[in-house]
């Protein structure tokens, strides 16, 4: 069953509201992903609007209340009109569909946008990962800059940039490592690239995202506030959302780190990813 429904079951089933309902939604939210602090501000909040405005049409305010805490994220950040070379840095751990993401973003700049795109194979550790970028590549007669397995991915985004800049090439899109088990290590690597891509790029111009399985709930806020202080992150786009039942870590993401939702993927497909949209998302979420 959809998270949304298991809400929209739960008001359709409230007759009075009591403190032990309130109680009993802060409990629902938690399962559905939201952090124990953020589910119990955003019931409290509830309560104070229905003092104000009656009990009427609950799911509807919860939705609109959950609406307004997506937006007071940082308002995510659009391609430059202008002709400057733009870099965006997809982070995340293994496993997430970073390297398909950036063949989605390629086709989608390409197609919807008219612009020239780069994929930077950042992720030296896995073979598979270059070898997945090229196919990719191929796919989408796109040029990818690549070196050998276990090479500097710092040297990686250094050459694409290079090529970008003399080649007429509007957005380079680095796919990175995500290697959680040695997180210092990782969060140095990274590190090492924000410092090139800031050297040559222009800082209007340089997106950061971080790639999130929108099904490992509260464990993708955890990976986010690692990725977000290692490097300031600009967003999220969020993989498998076709399959996810839940969906409270968004809000969390919102909430706590101020991290807006930039894109979603709900298939395989290269075409299967579009812009989030946070008035649907939270009418959804509520059981709207």
């Amino acid at each position: 069953m959809k998270f949304g429904e298991k809400l929209k079951n739960f008001f359709s089933g409230k007759k009075s509201y009591n403190e032990e309902l309130f109680d009993d939604l802060c409990d629902l939210l938690i399962e559905g992903d939201f952090g124990p602090a953020q589910a119990y501000k955003t019931v409290e909040t509830l309560k104070d609007q229905l003092k104000k405005e009656g009990t009427d049409d609950l799911p509807q305010k919860l939705a609109l209340l959950l609406e307004e805490e997506l937006n007071k994220a940082k308002t995510p950040v659009t391609l430059p009109a202008n002709e400057k070379l733009t870099a965006i840095l997809l982070l995340g751990v293994n496993g997430v569909g970073k390297t398909t993401t950036a063949a989605k973003l390629s086709h989608l700049y390409n197609t919807q946008y008219n612009k020239k795109t780069l994929l930077a194979a950042c992720d030296t550790f896995r073979a598979a990962a270059i070898d997945q970028l090229k196919i990719h590549g191929q796919k989408l007669d796109t040029r990818v800059v690549a070196h050998k397995q276990g090479g500097d991915p710092a040297a990686v985004v250094y050459d694409a940039l290079e090529a970008a800049q003399a080649g007429g090439i509007d957005i380079v899109i680095a796919d990175t490592a995500g290697r959680m088990h040695t997180k210092s290590a990782l969060v140095e690597e990274l590190r090492k690239i924000d410092r090139v891509v800031e050297s040559k790029a222009d800082s209007a111009c340089y997106l950061k995202y971080l790639v999130l399985d929108a099904t490992t709930g509260r464990n993708a806020f955890a990976q986010a506030e690692i990725f977000h202080g290692a490097v300031a992150l600009n967003g999220v786009i969020l993989t498998k959302y076709d399959s996810t039942a839940k969906g409270g870590v968004v809000f969390s993401l919102a909430s706590e780190l101020q991290l807006p939702v930039v894109y979603v993927c709900t298939g395989e497909k290269y075409t299967d990813i579009e812009l989030f949209n946070p008035q649907k998302f939270a009418r959804e979420f509520a059981g709207i």
